[in-house]
């Protein structure tokens, strides 16, 4: 009896040393990768925690979720990029009439991302699928070379159905149609409706952005294309947040509808979106592509220069986010933001508070109740300390309103489908337009006038009239906020 106890007790005691140096080596080895290619230190000491605090969960988790395995061709639109372009004195003399500190943002933006702005171009915005999904829909059955289009989103419904018709009008021209989906963006009930109908429609090529197939891509679920690109002939595009779904057009439906704005674009510029549409479906198929828009005449369209910024996980800097924040940094009387979501990271809140220290008028408007109840409640714990810096806080009531728009000075505009978080900023493939136009802001500021005249605005009051089990919930929630 004595022998066998002591039998089992060896037993146990060599299987635990087993794990345990399992454990250790599996540890110690993620650890070191996390310190070698990690650059936030947040996120290390979160992961790294993670890791020892949870053996072998923690470690599976990095693996499938904190490893960054897109390593994109896109050598090919950053080799186009003129970095002989972009000297102080260059943008002296076109940026002429510019005061000094904003002729060092754009200094700043161009080192950030080497992109030349686009003179020439005419940007209107649209607002909703009442407005945005006519136009669209016009100008692509009447398309005779070509239709690109990329959608985090893309339904098959009573809508979307319209566009599906567009396309057969468009091959009947000749033109030729290409279409991204993202893999997670476009699932409904683990399939996508629309790639059946777009299977059937000749003359059609679509491509899937990193399919789910588990557990194969899980590492990827975090990774989307969240990019909404249209592009019509090389010559008329539509570029913004917008997705393609009926419930752009339900703006009358408090519970299902969805508020958004989008942009119809001529000019120059184009051949910048086409650039990033160009990169994507190389990266989704395999297969090199050159839009009709490169070296297509374009005539000079309006008065606004334009440039874009996109951005994604295989970019270590973090464009958008630097720009922004730039942006805020360089603002002398008023910052305007309207974002779906607003979960940014430290120094952008510190950023914020420290403009309207200065007297800058800072606002920012958001959804009173977000799609995702979790991000609404995880937003909440940053709204006091804002506040109490003089930031103004808007709620707008439902339809949950689901546009991006961000104004300096009523001058410098970014628009595209960038959120304010943590995905947008590093986990997801994103694109941005940056505007110089004090006419389009203008318009985009009557816009938002409207949004206002309906919002509440927050106080102290209410945000700190929050019972300790909600503020301990809300904070929770923004602990499980992504980030890489």
């Amino acid at each position: 009896m004595v022998t066998k106890i002591f039998s089992n007790f060896i037993n146990f005691d060599f299987s635990t040393i087993v794990a345990t140096s399992i454990y250790l080596a599996l540890s110690i080895g993620t650890s070191v990768h996390i310190l070698l290619y990690k650059d936030d230190i947040k996120s290390s000491v979160g992961w790294i925690a993670l890791i020892f605090l949870s053996p072998f969960i923690g470690t599976i988790l990095y693996i499938f979720f904190g490893i960054n395995r897109i390593k994109r061709k896109g050598g090919r639109l950053r080799k186009k990029l003129n970095l002989e372009k972009y000297s102080y004195d260059v943008i002296n003399n076109i940026f002429i009439d510019f005061p000094l500190n904003y002729k060092q943002f754009v200094t700043f933006g161009y080192k950030v991302y080497p992109q030349t702005f686009s003179f020439g171009n005419s940007i209107e915005p649209l607002q909703n699928g009442i407005e945005a999904y006519p136009e669209m829909i016009k100008v692509i059955q009447n398309a005779k070379k070509e239709v690109l289009i990329s959608s985090y989103i893309f339904d098959y419904d009573s809508e979307t159905v319209k566009f599906l018709e567009a396309f057969k009008n468009a091959v009947n021209n000749g033109a030729v149609i290409k279409i991204l989906l993202d893999g997670i963006g476009s699932l409904k009930f683990f399939h996508r409706s629309i790639e059946k109908k777009l299977t059937k429609i000749k003359g059609l090529k679509y491509g899937i952005f990193l399919p789910p197939s588990i557990p194969i891509s899980l590492p990827f679920v975090n990774l989307r294309n969240h990019r909404k690109i249209m592009i019509i002939d090389g010559q008329t595009a539509f570029f913004g947040g917008m997705n393609l779904s009926k419930q752009n057009v339900l703006i009358n439906d408090f519970k299902n509808g969805i508020l958004d704005i989008t942009f119809k674009i001529k000019g120059p510029v184009i051949e910048q979106i086409s650039e990033i549409f160009e990169d994507d479906w190389e990266f989704v198929t395999g297969k090199k592509f050159q839009s009709i828009s490169k070296g297509l005449q374009k005539n000079k369209e309006g008065d606004i220069s334009a440039r874009m910024i996109p951005d994604g996980p295989d970019n270590k800097t973090g464009i958008i986010e630097l720009i922004i924040n730039g942006a805020i940094n360089t603002a002398i009387r008023k910052i305007l933001i309207v974002t779906p979501y607003f979960l940014p990271e430290d120094d952008i809140l510190t950023a914020l508070e420290m403009s309207a220290m200065k007297n800058i008028n800072v606002e920012i408007i958001i959804p009173e109740k977000s799609d995702y109840n979790f991000i609404n409640k995880a937003m909440e714990p940053n709204f006091l300390r804002l506040i109490n810096r003089g930031v103004k806080i808007y709620r707008t009531p439902q339809p949950f309103d689901h546009s991006k728009i961000f104004i300096v000075d009523d001058k410098w505009i970014f628009v595209g489908s960038a959120n304010w978080d943590v995905r947008s900023f590093k986990l997801n493939f994103e694109s941005n337009m940056e505007i110089f136009s004090e006419n389009l802001a203008k318009k985009l500021n009557c816009i938002v006038e409207l949004k206002k005249a309906k919002s509440k605005l927050m106080t102290t009051h209410d945000c700190a009239n929050v019972s300790l089990l909600k503020r301990i919930r809300n904070n929770a929630y923004r602990l499980l906020t992504p980030y890489g």
